[in-house]
């Protein structure tokens, strides 16, 4: 795609946990995470509506490897809802790392959305939590605003930016992810899959100087 989109009322940028735990020096660090701080500033001077996620775990969260006795962190484990990616204990709520990155210009946020505060279920999407039922509401925010297409950046790809796109698509908006403002995890290749499987679902990959 050559051209440059039109953005306009209908457009909201939706940032995904741009948080201290997912850049360097944090407990779940994605590579170059705050890289991608100046592009998001950038983007968010250029969209009329921009919204952001906030992971926001209780301590002793099922997600974490240390909840689980004899268990590493990236290992897994069966839970209700299926199988669960094990991690650092990470964005445990009112502490540093689940802050929102300082140089992010969060004064634009519309709306800071917080998600996997429920103890017994972990949350990548930002419309859905890992159950795949329990709604986060933003769904319904978003419909209510007029908003028709989401565009989507932050951390990480092959997770949490990963899952919201595939639910925004079923959610019915049309959706881009916006490759040069997310970093990857790339856990046992995941990130290729996870980007044939948001084509192959519809979602458009463009860069940053697209839009």
């Amino acid at each position: 795609m050559s051209h440059s989109l039109d953005l306009s009322s209908r457009d909201a940028l939706l940032i995904i946990d741009l948080q201290n735990d997912f850049c360097t020096g944090g407990a779940l660090a994605v590579p170059e995470g705050e890289a991608i701080v100046p592009v998001v500033n950038k983007l968010i001077e250029r969209f009329p509506h921009a919204l952001a996620t906030q992971d926001w775990h209780p301590e002793g969260h099922l997600s974490f490897a240390s909840s689980h006795e004899e268990q590493a962190p990236y290992g897994t484990v069966k839970l209700s809802y299926g199988e669960q990616v094990l991690w650092p204990d990470h964005c445990v709520q009112g502490e540093n790392g689940s802050t929102l990155h300082k140089d992010l210009n969060k004064n634009a946020l519309e709306l800071i959305l917080r998600k996997g505060f429920r103890k017994e279920i972990d949350s990548y999407s930002a419309f859905y939590e890992n159950d795949k039922t329990t709604s986060t509401g933003l769904t319904g925010y978003l419909k209510e605003r007029e908003i028709e297409r989401v565009f989507l950046c932050g951390l990480a790809t092959d997770f949490c930016v990963y899952y919201s796109a595939i639910d925004a698509i079923k959610q019915g908006f049309e959706t881009f992810v916006i490759a040069d403002a997310c970093r990857a995890i790339d856990l046992d290749g995941s990130l290729a899959k996870a980007m044939t499987h948001m084509r192959e679902s519809g979602v458009e990959i463009l860069s940053s100087d697209e839009l």
